[in-house]
């Protein structure tokens, strides 16, 4: 059975970025080379001087080994200008010859030439440097066969010593092995060591940028989370705090500081009694708390506290803060019991449909075997108010059955300014509003995918409300149908309606709302449903028009269309028979 692949983290120190690691190791391996090339030069100049010391003073009359070590000098200058700093491999090559090579044939005729002269100075130490070269910059196998070779050369220097004369070799012989045995050691323990911190050291780097990318996403997440977060030392000094928590607090004074008191405001005395108390007890706590500044109005706060750091462990106790303001939790509870009332409305509407269309159809037939005129105005009564009922359950109806559909196959693209201009006639004709309403001409080529029949419905809505608001005068409600981009279209209405109300502004479009007690605060609701169905959108903002020759502020309800393909052909026609007819009711 096949095993699934594991799945790699961004936060797992066994997965980071490979372009990340390569940089670091490309600068320890530099780091390396340019320690080991400043040794050899060190150990050059040191060459150098002890062989002239030893001429000078007349230990040693041999200037051979003078100009060998002036040579080895010169040839280690010029591998650390000229050589590229780069791995050794895993086989000898023209790069081990420029570094392991040269300090191999320079020492090893160094030990020759002091052998014939008889002096005392033993330069096989000096094999160690090669052997550290080999095992680090290396392979394993390098730093072996490098080894081997110092051993070898070893070797051959007591065999010679044998052949020159017939004294006892065997001491020479003995010292060739345990030297080589110590360089073999060298070379594995070298290598093994070499290998181990550099598996040490990328393991860190790659805990490190682990550590990093984690504290950057936290910080994003704590940076975009609606509620507030503050982290709160022993002092009642802030340490952090996002923008949430900047703006619940209310203080413009501490908005730019990085860290503030908690004491510099009077106001957020609370939060600091309810960090002092969870510090004091190192218990968490929750409370409601209420924050004041001068004549800004209150702001209810639910604070909760945790502990970073609770008390009884070495080091500094940090307290988190937790904040949510309290008007979004209203919110929350009432969009949820909204949400209920909803459902809640459309099962009372189905069941008020049914009597509804009976009273409708008995008050048709007792109208007409009446007579009476006062008799005939309360069944005209009733037939108005019937058809108010059947509208609002209509609306009730309509607001659970507005759903999204792929509107490319289902809707053929119509003509914007055609259909815009002949449903706001057919409205001004059947309301008698034909001086109040102007539509001015937009492009005739823009076309959109919107149904007629939901393109009217919005219309009509907007208009009526538009005319509940304004007066009898002259262009008061306006019509602009234009481009906004090679994307987009705009229809606007605008009227010149008095500024509403904050409080009515903010619940415009919400279901059941309405500041009109007779209309049941769904017709903005489902216009803005009905955009958002055909990828449109529906807002309001207060613009100033020209009306009547005269700059005039008014209220402007703004639709953004979805322009269609240039290459589809919208028909400009009624377009009242479409393939798809919606079901509304």
């Amino acid at each position: 059975m096949a095993h699934a692949a594991p799945v790699s983290s961004w936060f797992d120190p066994n997965t980071t970025d490979p372009q990340a690691v390569r940089s670091e190791d490309s600068q320890e391996m530099l780091r390396q080379w340019q320690g080991f090339m400043t040794a050899r030069l060190v150990l050059g100049l040191v060459l150098v001087a002890l062989q002239t010391a030893l001429y000078l003073t007349g230990t040693s009359h041999s200037k051979t080994q003078i100009g060998i070590s002036a040579a080895y000098l010169a040839g280690t200058l010029a591998s650390k200008l000229l050589i590229r700093p780069r791995p050794l491999g895993q086989s000898f090559n023209r790069v081990w010859g420029a570094l392991v090579g040269l300090d191999l044939l320079t020492f090893s005729v160094l030990q020759m030439l002091q052998t014939g002269a008889g002096s005392s100075i033993n330069y096989t130490p000096l094999f160690a440097l090669p052997i550290l070269v080999a095992s680090v910059l290396g392979s394993m196998r390098l730093a072996l066969g490098t080894a081997a070779g110092i051993t070898v050369l070893m070797l051959v220097e007591a065999s010679l010593s044998y052949l020159k004369g017939p004294t006892d070799v065997t001491p020479y012989f003995a010292q060739s092995a345990l030297s080589g045995v110590g360089y073999f050691a060298i070379a594995w323990l070298s290598n093994q060591l070499s290998t181990r911190l550099a598996n040490e050291a990328q393991r860190a780097r790659q805990s490190q940028l682990a550590a990093s990318m984690q504290r950057q996403v936290n910080e994003l997440v704590i940076e975009s989370l609606p509620d507030g977060v503050l982290v709160v030392d022993e002092k009642g000094c802030v340490r952090a705090a996002n923008p949430a928590a900047r703006q619940m607090l209310g203080s413009q004074q501490n908005q730019g500081s990085p860290i503030f008191d908690l004491k510099d405001e009077a106001g957020w005395r609370p939060l600091l009694n309810l960090t002092r108390l969870s510090m004091g007890t190192g218990l968490s706590h929750e409370e409601d708390v209420t924050i004041r500044h001068g004549t800004d109005g209150p702001r209810r706060l639910h604070a909760r506290t945790r502990l970073a750091a609770p008390n009884g462990h070495a080091g500094e106790s940090l307290c988190v803060l937790f904040l949510q303001d309290q008007r979004e939790l209203e919110a929350r509870v009432r969009t949820e019991r909204m949400a209920g009332m909803g459902r809640l409305s459309t099962a009372v509407a189905h069941e008020i449909r049914n009597p509804l269309s009976a009273i409708t159809q008995a008050n048709a037939l007792l109208d007409e075997d009446l007579s009476d005129p006062k008799q005939k105005k309360l069944t005209e009564m009733v037939s108005q108010n019937a058809k108010r009922l059947e509208k609002i359950v209509n609306d009730i109806l309509n607001v659970s059955r507005v759903q999204p559909y792929d509107q490319t196959h289902l809707i053929p693209p119509i003509a914007l300014d055609a259909a815009t201009h002949r449903i706001c006639g057919d409205w001004a004709t059947q309301t008698a509003s034909l001086q109040r309403l102007t539509v001015h001409a937009g492009d005739q080529t823009i076309g959109v995918r919107f149904d007629t029949e939901h393109l009217r419905r919005v219309l009509v809505n907007l208009l009526d409300n538009a005319r509940r608001h304004t007066d009898e005068g002259t262009d008061t409600i306006q019509v602009y149908i234009s481009g906004s981009d090679a994307q987009h279209a705009t229809v606007s209405i605008w009227s010149n309606s008095p500024p509403m109300d904050q409080s009515v502004e903010r619940h415009l479009f919400e279901p059941f709302f309405s500041s009109d007690s007779r209309s049941s605060g769904l017709g903005l609701y489902i216009c803005r449903e009905l955009c958002e169905r055909h990828d449109a959108s529906l807002v309001y903002q207060r613009t100033t028009r020209d009306a009547s020759g005269q700059p005039c502020e008014g209220n402007e309800f703004v639709i953004t269309l979805r322009r269609v393909d240039p290459t589809d052909n919208p028909s400009s026609a009624d377009n009242t028979s479409t393939p798809w007819q919606p079901t509304l009711y």
